[in-house]
Formats: structure tokens, C-alpha cells, sequence
């Protein structure tokens, strides 16, 4: 059974950077595309980035394009976000989950998910 870790959210001023990471067990990543989903408070689920298990497929909400970029390690068993020029609109529980192969937009196709990690942009 696969199961997923996020870590790395952090509180960080405007215009500062984090990098999440998405540690798998139980299963190698190398057949799963990883999406990253965040939540903010009183608001819906949303996609945030994706990147297929071959890492040749990634995409981005419109809101993050140009400051985060995606990247995996099948090595490590890790799926990274970069998130840079971080806004206080980014502040949200940010999830990783995981389906077979290939990136898809509803969060219902996915999985597995871990339990998230809190990224708060506040001066």
C-alpha cells in the first residue's frame, strides 16, 4: 500500500521560497504521477501542480505558473515542490497525492493521499 508524506511547509515572509517534499512508502513512485493539491481555510480543494510518473508530463494552476516548478527523484522516492515568490493567497495545507501513470485535474482520481503540510506567507 502506498502511503505519502509532505513536509516542508514552514511560515515564510512574501516574496520568500519553500520546497515540499512528497516521500512515498510502500510502493515505488516509479508508476505514479504525483499531484499537489492545497486547501486554504473555508475554501474547496485545488490543484495546484502535477507531474507524471515518467516525469515528460508537468502542469500548474494558472496562480502558481512561473514561480513553482515540479520535479521527482524515483531514486529517492520523492516528488518535490518549489515554491518561490511565495504570496500570502499561496497560505494553505498543501497534499500530495498519487495515481497510476498520468496527471489528472479532479482530485477524486487520486488514491492516495498524505495528511498535508501547512504553508502560511504572512509578514
Amino acid at each position: 500500500q502506498l502511503q505519502l508524506v509532505e513536509s516542508g511547509g514552514d511560515l515564510v515572509q512574501p516574496g520568500g521560497s519553500l520546497r515540499l517534499s512528497c516521500a512515498a512508502s510502500g510502493d515505488s513512485l516509479d508508476y505514479y504521477a504525483i499531484g499537489w493539491f492545497r486547501q486554504a481555510p473555508g475554501k474547496e480543494r485545488e490543484g495546484v501542480s502535477c507531474i507524471s510518473s515518467s516525469g515528460r508530463s508537468t502542469n500548474f494552476a494558472d496562480s502558481v505558473k512561473g514561480r513553482f516548478t515540479i520535479s521527482r527523484d524515483n531514486a529517492k522516492n520523492t516528488v518535490y515542490l518549489q515554491m518561490n515568490s511565495l504570496k500570502p493567497e499561496d497560505t494553505a495545507v498543501y497534499y500530495c497525492a498519487a495515481r497510476a501513470y498520468y496527471c489528472a485535474a479532479d482530485p477524486k482520481n487520486y488514491a492516495y493521499w498524505g495528511l498535508g503540510t501547512q504553508v502560511t506567507v504572512s509578514s
